[in-house]
């Protein structure tokens, strides 16, 4: 009875930590495409605005930026929130610290390609949206996955932050049991899952690598 409670809980962790994996992102590989067009931009504020953004999220440790989302609606809007806001405050937390990694990863992966493919497409009556959407970002893609890659993984192991506004993500469930039971056992299938979860993550980037071959 005792075991099949400790299995369930470190089951519920390891959902838990999977749902912020993913949805993580759902949310800041789009968001940092948004930000890398707007670092981009031709707009001085805009270009500007991005540019402070991204050294904020870089420049400051991902556990503060999720303390700051989960207690500013309240000490500086004086907003009551519900406890289900800790989970919504660990995604938006993740999302805008990821999709600024994500936003330099694109940035470099767009400024790599040659300008000559934009001059080409216009030749070919492509508008703007098509020549990126069609042309380049494809490209894009395949340049950047190993950084991609490389963050994807630092995020599986990230989401033990979480603990920090007391999300019983994985590891903080195990430390839970371990310090219940004075053993280090749930600690070490901990471990066991972040390694396994990422053995995953890498096979399923290098899958994606090889189908994007095409473009060598």
């Amino acid at each position: 009875m005792i075991l099949s409670n400790v299995i369930s809980q470190l089951l519920g962790g390891m959902v838990t930590s999977v749902e912020i994996f993913l949805l993580t992102l759902l949310f800041s590989l789009p968001l940092g495409l948004a930000i890398a067009g707007g670092r981009m931009s031709s707009i001085a504020p805009l270009r500007w605005l991005m540019k402070i953004y991204i050294s904020i999220m870089r420049g400051t440790p991902l556990m503060l930026q999720l303390i700051v989302v989960f207690f500013a609606p309240y000490y500086v809007f004086g907003i009551s929130l519900s406890a289900d806001y800790r989970f919504i405050a660990v995604i938006i937390a993740f999302t805008m610290n990821y999709a600024a990694y994500f936003a330099e990863i694109y940035r470099g992966g767009i400024e790599s390609i040659n300008s000559g493919q934009y001059e080409a497409a216009q030749v070919l009556g492509y508008s703007r949206l098509e020549t990126f959407f069609i042309i380049i970002l494809p490209q894009v893609f395949k340049i950047i996955l190993p950084s991609v890659t490389n963050e994807v993984i630092t995020l599986v192991k990230d989401t033990s932050l979480s603990f920090v506004i007391a999300i019983p993500e994985m590891f903080t469930v195990a430390k839970q049991i371990a310090a219940a039971d004075a053993s280090i056992a749930a600690l070490l299938v901990a471990g066991v899952f972040y390694y396994v979860f990422n053995i995953l993550v890498a096979f399923v980037m290098e899958r994606l690598e090889n189908r994007l071959d095409y473009y060598e």
